[in-house]
C-alpha cells in the first residue's frame, strides 16, 4: 500500500518568488529523501468563485509504510523541512495520507 506526506502551502506573499524557489531550489532538496518513489505537486484553483484554501499541495510517495518511517527519520527530509521556511510564507500544512485507488 501507498503512503504518502502531503504538504499543503498558503497563499504566499509572493507567488512568483515562490514558484521560482520552490522549483529551484526545494524540489531538487526534496527529490533526494531516501525511499521516495514519487512527488507531483500543483496549484490550487476553485470549483467556484471561492478563494482555494491552498495556494499549491505537493504529494511525496513511499511505496511502503517503512519507507516513509525512515524517510521522515532522514537528514535529507530534516533538510527539506528547514528548508520550507524560505518560502512558505502563506503557511504550510503537512500530514501522512494512506490512498486508496477506487477507479482504474
Amino acid at each position: 500500500m501507498t503512503h504518502q506526506i502531503v504538504v499543503c502551502y498558503g497563499t504566499p506573499a509572493d507567488s512568483a518568488a515562490f514558484d521560482e524557489y520552490y522549483r529551484t531550489v526545494h524540489i531538487p532538496l526534496a527529490a533526494e529523501v531516501p525511499g521516495l518513489s514519487g512527488f507531483t505537486w500543483g496549484k490550487c484553483a476553485s470549483l467556484d468563485s471561492a478563494e482555494p484554501p491552498y495556494y499549491a499541495v505537493a504529494h511525496l510517495r513511499f511505496d511502503t509504510e517503512q519507507h516513509l518511517r525512515r524517510a521522515l527519520a532522514s537528514d535529507e527530509m530534516r533538510a527539506a523541512g528547514r528548508d520550507v521556511r524560505n518560502f512558505a510564507t502563506g503557511g504550510v500544512t503537512m500530514y501522512t495520507e494512506h490512498p486508496e485507488t477506487v477507479t482504474r
